[in-house]
């Protein structure tokens, strides 16, 4: 079944598409040395990776990527200099209702591709209190915080280009023709969200 029609209460996600993104890794208690970090090889694939751009005095907006690690890992947060607050986000049906709430973690199996992306049932980065509005062309700079499966904590550095995008939303599979959910936002402010052990 597919939804014909969605109600956004908050930043929508986009549908779009792009390629050119430089990442390094390395371990959360490290800093990277400027102009390294090419050498650095990452431990988690990033492609098609795309922040959606944003109009003057739009508050917030949507990340979404590919995400293939290289051994078992969790994605933990991220961070980014150009919004107050950032969020793992899921979005899943609670009855009729479309909810998007902040999840405190992604499991990233080893050898599978994990999926960022716009749409029902899926999961995404959520820049918050943007300090500046995000045009189409512009380059944004996220670090990925990650936990190995015994526990040591990584960071992942990735600059992701920022693309204009439609209101399209990617029906969920098995969703039935006509229906007409809602979408509510729910936030996640009980202290420290992400936190690596």
């Amino acid at each position: 079944m597919f939804f014909t029609s969605v109600r956004f209460v908050c930043v929508a996600s986009l549908l779009c598409g792009l390629t050119g993104v430089d990442l390094s890794a390395h371990a959360a208690d490290q800093r990277p040395v400027k102009g390294a970090a090419s050498t650095v090889s990452g431990v988690i694939k990033v492609d098609n990776a795309w922040i959606r751009a944003t109009v003057k005095g739009q508050s917030g907006t949507g990340g979404f990527m590919n995400l293939t690690a290289s051994q078992p890992l969790t994605l933990v947060g991220f961070s980014t200099t150009v919004a107050a607050d950032s969020e793992l986000h899921e979005m899943a049906m609670d009855g009729n209702v479309m909810r998007m709430q902040a999840v405190a973690s992604l499991p990233l199996p080893a050898g599978q591709t994990v999926e960022l992306r716009p749409g029902m049932g899926g999961h995404h980065l959520m820049l918050m209190g943007l300090k500046q509005q995000l045009k189409d062309g512009d380059e944004v700079a996220l670090t990925l915080k990650l936990r190995t499966a015994d526990g040591k904590s990584l960071t992942q550095d990735v600059k992701v280009p920022v693309r204009s995008g439609s209101m399209t939303m990617t029906p969920a599979a098995g969703a039935t023709s006509g229906a007409q959910p809602a979408m509510k936002h729910n936030h996640m402010h009980q202290g420290p969200m992400h936190e690596a052990h």
